[in-house]
């Protein structure tokens, strides 16, 4: 993939109305490229842009779970630009709560945002990136996507879920041009954890009290994370004019810190089974 130099790159954005997403499509349309934002809440992105230039900008209401819809705005935006560059699925929401507590309406709703949103992205965008024979797709994963904990089971599923989608999909596009980056954040100084965002169960089981703690605590941690969005949004920009990164790109030294903790964690539990582990194989 060879990031444009003499033209303005195309980039198509999913979740742009708040926190990550926001901030990048201030930078992209700070340096001149065209961008595609995709939102649910188009008047709180035109709110936060205020007096941005969005003579480049191409905003749409989009429902990520309608391919139609999603197939509809990747359409316009060739239209609109010509071509297409860099593909950021960054839309997506969490949840605290137990395993237990999690319902069967709430597993499926975050992940027809969390994972199926991306995939009918993935649908649309893939065929354009393809013939042109260049492109890159970046999808917005976690560092959650990495390491699991408590109260989060239902958001490390689908993050989980993503992690293995993008790394078939990095090898299964590999010699079209198209490179795939997850970027995998820590705790962002956004909206993700404040009440409004952050979603629980219906019911709260009181055999899960420490979950709860972890609720309140996140809660509280909201407005003092580590990681700064401009950053990040300066970040995802480097690994696009790059173009040659790592498929796995943490962000924030949380974030670091989490997933080389349980690298350590997996390569002491694989050794710990190795013996057991060889002993199923066919005796020869």
């Amino acid at each position: 993939m060879s990031y444009p130099t003499n033209t303005p790159a195309t980039w198509y954005v999913t979740g742009t109305s708040r926190g990550l997403g926001l901030e990048l499509v201030k930078k992209l349309l700070a340096r001149g490229e065209n961008v595609t934002a995709t939102t649910r809440s188009p008047g709180r992105l035109a709110e936060a842009l205020g007096d941005v230039d969005t003579q480049r900008l191409l905003a749409l209401n989009v429902d990520l779970n309608d391919q139609d819809s999603v197939s509809d705005s990747v359409a316009r935006t060739v239209d609109r630009f010509g071509r297409l560059d860099v593909v950021v699925n960054n839309a997506g929401y969490g949840l605290i709560g137990s395993v237990e507590d999690t319902s069967e309406a709430e597993s499926r709703a975050m992940f027809d945002v969390n994972v199926f949103g991306v995939w009918n992205v993935l649908r649309a965008t893939l065929p354009i990136l393809r013939s042109q024979g260049s492109g890159h797709i970046m999808n917005v994963s976690s560092v959650f996507g990495l390491v699991a904990g408590p109260g989060w089971g239902l958001y490390n599923a689908t993050k989980f879920a993503l992690e293995g989608l993008s790394d078939a999909l990095a090898q299964e596009v590999a010699s079209l041009g198209i490179k795939v980056s997850l970027i995998e954040p820590g705790y962002f100084r956004t909206d993700f954890l404040n009440t409004d965002s952050l979603a629980t169960p219906s019911a709260l089981n009181d055999a899960y009290a420490p979950i709860k703690e972890t609720l309140e605590t996140h809660l509280a941690l909201h407005g003092g994370q580590l990681g700064d969005p401009a950053k990040g949004a300066d970040a995802i920009v480097e690994i696009a004019v790059a173009g040659d990164g790592p498929l796995h790109q943490l962000l924030g030294s949380d974030s670091y810190a989490y997933a080389t903790a349980k690298l350590e964690s997996l390569r002491n539990d694989f050794e710990a089974g190795r013996d057991l582990a060889y002993s199923t194989d066919h005796a020869e």
